[in-house]
């Protein structure tokens, strides 16, 4: 039989071939039906896979289990034919349309369409994973959208190949691509996810594979977010009217158009070993936080010792230069309550705050900014400046907005000695920095991001913002390049890139971009900057230090060998003390300081958790002095010297968030870019019960607390100005009351008393 395609055949096996589908995995996908008229779908192997001399067997092995598999979301298998010349699988015909032609033709999918998305894959690869098997090829391309649902197509085809990377783990971050493809339309913007799947299939896409969710978990997330059941057709009338054409065009009698009533029930998933190994992905939308080990008791321990599965835990021989022989390694004590040489664990409890004032606006604030005399409040609708002490309005409002909700991927705020910095749109523009003096809220300088590009003039969409940060007399805009070829590949890492500008006059100075600027840490002071490296599929990334005061020029790197923490592009998960860089490594259980000029590392410090579990560190931050380091672990602040490492105290939460699910740090869980700040001797920080902590810097112990249900489950909307933190607050709807979102509190917490 001669391969279809290859001379005009249009037959094999019993079937007539109707039509080309889709390509997945190397295999052509055609319509077909049999000589008395029944509908199937026919994958025919490709000449590379079939000429491999043990695919044959892999292959019959694989059909023989498809056969035995049932489930509401996998296309059955019907025959299939080891032994031919050409070897096919016949599938059930599904009236369906590949993922890839409706986002190709259509656009990205809604958020409810996206959240049956992934629920559906997830059932599908938990009935495959249950079984003792994978798919293996789970894309764009052999996910079917239906009336009822995703299809996941070629079941039993795929998983033949053999590959090494075919494991339930490499399934999980297929989907996840295939998911962020969808919400994208192609292109690797995890930003592009709506807030209640951004953490999970994010988790999905960790490089690590232990650290992803398994499908059951995967299903019981979404579950447990009890959001409203979708009514009616998943899908937009476009692609259904598609899906009713190419049916059509094959013969169906049942074209499917309209609605078909509700999804079917998701599975129940029995709880069992297998939740508890891996790591469960925090559930933001649904308020649920769970992360295994990270509410536990930490030590801490200065090993060096390599990391499991032999490969180096922090910087490798790629760091450039070798730590001095002067380097040290610190061991700090434990910071077990059982501990005897160390400081006790201080499980915090507070006074609530007392309200200075409140200011009720007629738009919900995105982002805020203040210093220690004003502070700038950005909507969707204007910009406005308010009395620190007050709240009254000090200036008149502009006609800066900004619709992007701060959040770990995005903070478009800075400010720097009297200057207030924004990355907005004008009724006239888009895509603009500008700056704002403090002392009298007129505009400084603005400048569209759009106009200035060094290599030449280029599209807007290219370079979209992600954050502000200033230091000394330049002022940088970082983000993420994106490509106009609408290609998307998650092997292939993102470019990132950063501009210069001068501070004065917002003149741009100088610009560079590469996969090696993923993400960037702007120090407050010094030409140092710090780029972490994209994270391609299942690679290792880097470290490296950017040269401001040489244009960019890139400097010392350091290997990261686990870089999950540093896979998608937002703010940075590293930190800048007064001298040294910090950054995670090791399996993301070890903190490493490192000189900013040169790349010598001065410590490291790893974090254990008591109960077996892996510890993982969130977001660094440091003191303003620049001392000490705070490092955030799931329900644990420690407080380091930065100088060595060595611990000062440790800050632990007691109780549970809103869902029940153990009380973590929101610095430990990325979420809302800054979610935890410092004044001069004060450490504010959230939590996921949406609790503010405001901690005395040198006991680590609460002065006062301020919880805020209003708050979004994303993490709060705040910002520190001088010693005092200000707070925009959705007030909840009820009898009275105004609605969320359109009405908003700001308010200004000082001390007790």
């Amino acid at each position: 039989m001669d391969h279809p395609g290859a001379d005009g055949a249009h037959r094999i096996g019993p079937y007539a071939l109707l039509g080309r589908q889709s390509t997945v995995g190397g295999s052509e996908v055609f319509e077909a039906r049999t000589d008395e008229g029944l509908l199937v779908t026919v994958t025919v192997v490709g000449p590379e896979l079939a000429a491999d001399p043990g695919f044959r067997d892999r292959f019959r092995a694989a059909v023989e289990a498809a056969r035995t598999l049932s489930g509401v979301f996998l296309v059955p298998v019907v025959n299939a034919d080891a032994n031919a010349p050409v070897p096919w699988l016949a599938t059930q015909f599904t009236a369906g349309l590949p993922l890839r032609q409706a986002v190709d033709r259509h656009g990205p999918l809604s958020e409810p369409a996206l959240r049956v998305l992934a629920d559906g894959l997830a059932r599908a690869l938990a009935a495959l994973h249950a079984a003792g098997t994978v798919h293996g090829e789970v894309s764009p391309d052999s996910v079917l959208l239906t009336m009822d649902g995703p299809r996941i197509t070629a079941v039993g085809m795929v998983g033949a190949t053999g590959s090494p990377a075919l494991s339930p783990t490499g399934d999980m971050f297929d989907l996840g691509s295939t998911v962020l493809f969808a919400a994208s339309g192609g292109e690797p913007d995890t930003g592009a996810l709506p807030v209640s799947l951004r953490e999970v299939i994010g988790g999905c896409l960790y490089p690590e594979p232990p650290d992803r969710p398994t499908a059951e978990q995967l299903v019981d997330y979404l579950r447990h977010q009890n959001l409203p059941a979708l009514e009616g057709s998943w899908l937009p009338p476009a692609v259904t009217a598609d899906i009713a054409a190419a049916t059509v065009a094959v013969g169906s009698e049942s074209a499917g158009g309209g609605d078909r009533g509700p999804l079917p029930p998701p599975p129940e998933i029995a709880s069992g070993p297998g939740a508890s190994r891996r790591k469960l992905i925090t559930a933001l939308a649904g308020g649920v936080a769970v992360l295994g080990g990270a509410a536990a008791a930490l030590a801490f321990s200065g090993d060096s010792s390599p990391a499991p599965d032999g490969r180096a835990g922090g910087p490798g021989p790629t760091a450039r230069p070798a730590s001095p022989s002067g380097g040290r390694s610190t061991s700090a004590p434990s910071a077990s309550p059982s501990s005897t040489d160390g400081p006790e664990p201080t499980v915090l409890a507070g006074p609530d705050a007392v309200k200075a004032w409140s200011e009720a606006g007629k738009h919900a604030p995105t982002c805020l900014e203040a210093s220690d005399k004003v502070v700038m409040v950005v909507t969707a609708k204007a910009t406005s400046f308010l009395d620190a002490a007050t709240g009254k309005s000090v200036f008149h409002p502009l006609n800066a907005t900004n619709e992007f909700r701060t959040s770990s991927f995005k903070y478009l705020t800075a400010y720097a000695d009297g200057v207030f910095y924004l990355l907005c749109d004008t009724p006239s523009q888009s895509g603009v920095l500008a700056a704002f003096d403090a002392a009298g809220g007129k505009a400084k300088w603005a400048t569209n991001l759009a106009a200035y590009d060094p290599g030449g003039p280029t599209f807007v969409s290219m370079f979209p913002s992600n954050y502000v940060a200033v230091a000394g007399d330049m002022v940088y805009v970082c983000g993420q390049v994106r490509q106009t070829d609408g290609k998307f590949s998650a092997e292939s890492p993102t470019t990132g890139y950063i501009r210069a500008f001068n501070a004065a006059t917002g003149k741009g100075l100088w610009q560079v971009k590469g996969t090696d600027v993923n993400n960037v840490l702007v120090p407050p002071t010094g030409s140092h900057l710090l780029a972490t490296s994209a994270v391609p599929a299942r690679k290792p990334g880097r470290v490296q230090m950017i040269d401001a005061g040489r244009r960019g020029a890139r400097g010392w790197k350091v290997s990261i060998p686990y870089t999950s923490y540093y896979f998608t592009t937002g703010w940075p998960l590293t930190c800048y003390a007064a001298g040294p860089f910090l950054f995670a490594g090791g399996n993301g259980d070890t903190l490493f300081a490192v000189d900013a000029a040169t790349g010598s590392e001065k410590w490291h410090q790893r974090f254990e958790a008591k109960n077996g579990d892996q510890a993982r560190i969130g977001a660094p931050f440091s003191s303003l002095d620049g001392a000490t380091v705070y490092v955030p672990v799931g329900s644990d602040l420690a407080a380091l010297a930065v100088a060595d490492g060595t611990l000062q105290w440790v800050a632990t939460l007691d109780g549970a968030n809103d869902m029940g699910g153990s009380n973590l740090f929101n610095a430990s869980l990325r979420l809302g870019g800054k979610s935890a700040q410092c004044s001069a001797d004060t450490v504010f920080a959230t939590d996921s019960a949406k609790t503010l902590w405001v901690i005395d810097a040198g006991t680590g112990r609460a002065r006062w607390k301020y919880r805020d249900p209003g708050q979004p489950d994303v993490g709060f909307t705040w910002t520190v100005g001088g010693d005092h933190v200000f707070i925009a607050s959705h007030p909840p709807v009820g009898p009275g009351s105004r609605p969320p979102g359109r009405d908003a509190q700001w308010k200004q917490k000082g001390r007790e008393g």
